[in-house]
């Protein structure tokens, strides 16, 4: 089954973050505009009679005695067919005078006095009479400078409106805007980097739960008030899981001391029995079910209670093994050898347990190792200690599958399948790790190396 796609968190929000503060910039940018028209910003550059001068500029000429005509263009005729009440009078510096439509009265000498005005608006004060207002302005035209005086526009074309906003946008809003989106690209994703900086703790612990180590929680100090039911839901879950796997672990500790009870009695039965091929055959087995219940029970033992570390000398307790496990690997044809290529090495561990470890080693090489042979313990510099034979060895391929529980390479094996996957649970709980290496004599190599103490 497939994964989705996986997503920043970070990024969303901020991208989201900036959405959302783009979409208020854009309120704030329609509001600040409606502002401006309703308060009069536009009123010098969206006057309606800017469109009256536009097209009679556009459309002035002279004829061939001097006089001023307008030519028929599409802005004029457009002009006229918009504006019913259209009026204007132009003039030359020479007096020479083309207008159009119904000149008000009180406008109609206005251009013969002000010829040296450039521009100008004329109206009436607050509170007259609604009357006409006009407007009067020197433009530079196909038939020179004139003088241009009309009232005013019916609308405003579109690109004029058009240009009106994008000038004030340019010049008020979009400096606020520019403002607004660099302080946001800056500081939104050190705010919300710094609000989810309590999950980067969070994964760390949660890295750091083993199956081994039960009782690990995932801390809440730091943690967002919406990432909280979550981070409380894989809490909740890791004490149902603790309670689910300290069941099994009673479940499996009983089992193990009531199967003992019944092969000691099946050992004692089978003892009595007259000798014969059959009987060594039940008593083996018998044998290997004692072990096998031991096992469990060392197991369990290792899982559920915590190691008495200690700081040991590696070189004293591999010695105590190896002489300890002589008698055995020379009733089984092996000789058993001891090396230490240093006086002394100090690392923390349970003595119990590595003992046990290693015990378990040196009988897995006399189990798989083929007699007659030779079983090296050595002790070297790093906390390294390796149990070599000069047996078949162990091919690559294999070399993890067999510290699983229950594996064995040889199904003819009389072994339990447990011993290696003890050993592996007791270099665990030290910290320490085991590998599967080839020995100098051809064969396996079992290496563990420890951690030392600090100085």
């Amino acid at each position: 089954m497939r994964g989705g796609t996986r997503h920043s968190l970070k990024r969303r929000l901020v991208t989201r973050l900036i959405a959302v503060q783009a979409a208020v910039i854009a309120l704030v940018v329609v509001a600040a505009f409606l502002a401006l028209w309703l308060g009069g910003h536009f009123a010098s550059k969206l006057e309606p009679e800017d469109a009256i001068l536009e097209a009679v500029a556009h459309a002035l000429g002279r004829d061939s005695g001097g006089g001023l005509v307008l030519r028929p263009t599409r802005q004029l005729a457009d002009l006229r067919r918009r504006s019913p009440d259209l009026w204007f009078v132009v003039r030359d510096k020479d007096g020479i005078i083309l207008s159009e439509g119904r000149v008000p009265e009180e406008y109609a000498r206005i251009g013969a006095v002000a010829m040296g005005v450039g521009q100008a608006r004329f109206g009436w004060n607050l509170g007259d009479p609604p009357r006409q207002i006009a407007r009067l302005k020197q433009m530079d035209t196909a038939a020179g400078r004139v003088q241009v005086l009309t009232g005013p526009g019916s609308y405003i074309p579109l690109r004029r409106v058009v240009w009106a906003v994008a000038i004030s946008v340019a010049g008020i809003v979009l400096p606020i805007v520019l403002v607004m989106a660099l302080a946001t690209l800056t500081a939104t994703p050190l705010v919300v980097g710094r609000a989810l900086s309590g999950l980067r703790t969070v994964a760390e612990k949660a890295r750091q739960i083993d199956a081994g180590r039960r009782g690990g929680r995932l801390p809440l100090d730091g943690v967002p008030a919406e990432v909280v039911p979550l981070v409380t839901a894989v809490n909740d879950a890791l004490a149902r899981l603790d309670d689910g796997y300290e069941r099994r672990q009673r479940f499996l500790v009983d089992a193990a001391h009531e199967l003992r009870t019944p092969i000691a009695i099946l050992t004692t039965r089978l003892e009595a029995l007259d000798d014969s091929p059959q009987r060594q055959r039940l008593l083996a087995d018998a044998a290997r079910l004692s072990n096998l219940a031991g096992q469990l029970l060392d197991l369990q033992r290792i899982d559920a209670a915590p190691c008495a570390m200690t700081t040991l000398d590696l070189v004293a307790l591999a010695r105590e093994v190896a002489a300890d496990l002589a008698p055995l690997a020379i009733a089984a044809g092996f000789e058993l050898s001891f090396e230490a290529r240093v006086k002394t090495m100090k690392v923390r561990g349970d003595p119990l347990g590595l003992a046990r470890a290693l015990t378990n080693l040196v009988q897995n090489a006399i189990d798989h190792a083929g007699r007659p042979g030779l079983i090296t313990i050595t002790v070297a510099e790093g906390g390294i200690v390796e149990i070599a034979d000069d047996g078949n060895g162990i091919p690559a391929a294999q070399r993890e599958q067999i510290f699983e529980p229950f594996q064995r390479l040889d199904t003819r094996s009389h072994g339990t399948g447990l011993g290696l996957h003890l050993v592996v649970e007791i270099v665990r709980l030290h910290d320490g790790t085991i590998a599967v290496v080839d020995a100098p004599g051809g064969g396996a190599c079992f290496r563990i190396t420890l951690p030392q103490p600090e100085d």
